[in-house]
């Protein structure tokens, strides 16, 4: 009987017909490397504050999309790929063989122009046609300039576009440099792929070298890393699910950024399933539409599992009437604290059941980077948890960026141990990105006992990485 599960309720989004990010084919790392430095903030080149899209004052390319209507968003488009195209005619020859091969040529079209009047991109129409593509049988990138690029600005801001532009380029590097070789049909090796290059180029304009984007460290990669979480395969069932769940996409760009193209060569199969070795990657029977109801009963289950699963001396005393208060020199936080000084955990059940998604509309926003359900809620009670582990340790528990941290990676510990199979509640495939989602908008997941949290999202969610591939030990010795 698998009475206690942690399952998401899948909720295919579309707008037209949304696959943002994907290759067309039309035709009539192993373990998370801890590291003492922020692992994003590289060469002492990249910045926190400063701003993050194009570059004030320069002028635009001089290259042009077929069937562009020359306004900002073809603009935008262009100058992305003229300085993706610029870093990899350099970049290309230190790693992959052969000479590098520019896109032969760029299409823009309108979702919402007529049939009569819609552009060709891969030798089909693209009537109606909402996404992002790279063609292999004319090595063409194309995009719809009035829905889908447009929705990524007001969502994500500029460099949201950036990030399609260069997966999709990666998708070109990609077929030239015979990436795939004896699994070419293997789409999941190929969207992994192409999001780890995108990374590759996404570091360049970090450290400020793109002609026209800048990138900062926190809401500029943010963004980034939301429309990655956008884009993610909704259903692990689907066949035809071939980008990656939000946590996969997220490393991909993660290891590009960080380690460099030499790494997105070594992305194969065995690589991504050794990423995946022990984690909920498809539905069971049953727990595809199944939702823990967040209440005391399930709260109370979680943690005995906690317990069982990370044990302390001293264990804390669970409330479930609300959070801690008058605690003596912590700040309360909402919806679930941890007070030290009794040693006590508090949770707001009705505002943990409001976060994990019960009682909102079940109509969601297209490209949202919201995953709602049980463990977006259940991550932050896990966190509390993690505090009274650290507490147990004789750790400090202040300080966003190492108690903060330290509380994210604790939970990704926390969270693979949940997936094992003699745990009970047990996670379930989609778990995991309801947590990055939680991590990547406000972090709660990874504050401090007074609610402190990192400004830079991609920094709490390698913290998280860190935690699920690896063990306590890595999150106890990187985060001091």
């Amino acid at each position: 009987m698998r009475r206690h599960r942690f399952a998401v309720a899948a909720a295919l989004i579309s707008v037209g017909v949304l696959v943002a990010g994907c290759s067309s084919t039309n035709a009539a790392s192993d373990k998370a490397v801890a590291t003492q430095d922020n692992p994003w903030e590289v060469a002492g080149a990249t910045t926190a504050t400063g701003p993050s899209g194009q570059r004030p004052g320069v002028p635009p390319t001089d290259k042009k999309a077929d069937n562009t209507d020359n306004g900002a968003v073809d603009t935008l488009a262009m100058n992305a790929v003229a300085d993706i195209e610029e870093y990899w005619k350099t970049e290309y020859p230190k790693t992959f063989r052969g000479d590098f091969k520019p896109a032969s040529k760029y299409i823009s079209w309108s979702a919402k122009a007529p049939e009569a009047e819609a552009a060709s991109f891969c030798f089909s129409s693209t009537y109606k046609l909402v996404n992002a593509a790279y063609c292999p049988l004319n090595h063409t990138i194309g995009w719809d300039r009035s829905v889908l690029l447009p929705l990524l600005i007001d969502k994500y801001k500029e460099m949201s576009v950036v990030m399609v532009l260069a997966h999709e380029y990666g998708h070109a590097i990609q077929a030239q440099a015979d990436l795939l070789r004896g699994f070419t049909m293997d789409g999941l090796v190929k969207e992994q792929q192409a999001d780890c290059l995108a990374g590759v180029f996404l570091r360049h304009v970090a450290e400020g070298n793109s002609k026209h984007f800048t990138l900062n460290t926190t809401d500029g990669l943010n963004g980034v890393l939301a429309a990655s979480v956008a884009v993610r395969d909704r259903d692990p069932n689907d066949p035809n699910a071939i980008h990656g769940s939000a946590f996969e996409r997220v490393s991909a760009v993660q290891m590009g950024y960080t380690e460099g193209a030499k790494t997105c060569k070594g992305i194969d199969k065995a690589e991504i399933e050794k990423r995946r070795e022990g984690l909920p990657v498809t539905f069971e029977e049953g727990e595809r539409d199944e939702q823990l109801p967040v209440d005391k009963e399930t709260l109370t289950a979680l943690a005995a599992q906690l317990g069982k699963s990370m044990p302390v001396k001293n264990a804390p005393k669970f409330d479930y009437t609300g959070v801690t208060r008058n605690c003596a020199s912590t700040t309360t936080t909402e919806p679930a604290s941890y007070c030290p000084a009794s040693n006590t955990i508090g949770t707001d059940i009705p505002a943990m059941a409001k976060r994990a998604g019960a009682g909102a509309s079940t109509k969601q926003e297209p490209l949202s980077a919201v995953v709602t359900g049980d463990y977006n809620a259940a991550a932050v009670f896990v966190s509390r948890y993690a505090l009274a582990v650290q507490q147990d340790r004789k750790l400090s528990l202040t300080g966003a960026d190492t108690a903060g941290l330290r509380t994210a990676c604790l939970t990704g510990v926390l969270t693979t141990k949940l997936s094992e199979p003699n745990s009970d509640p047990r996670l379930s495939a989609g778990d995991l990105d309801e947590a990055v989602s939680g991590l990547l908008i406000d972090g709660l997941a990874a504050s401090d006992v007074n609610g402190k949290v990192v400004p830079s999202g991609h920094q709490r969610l390698e913290a998280f990485r860190i935690g699920v591939l690896q063990d306590e030990q890595a999150c106890l010795n990187q985060f001091k």
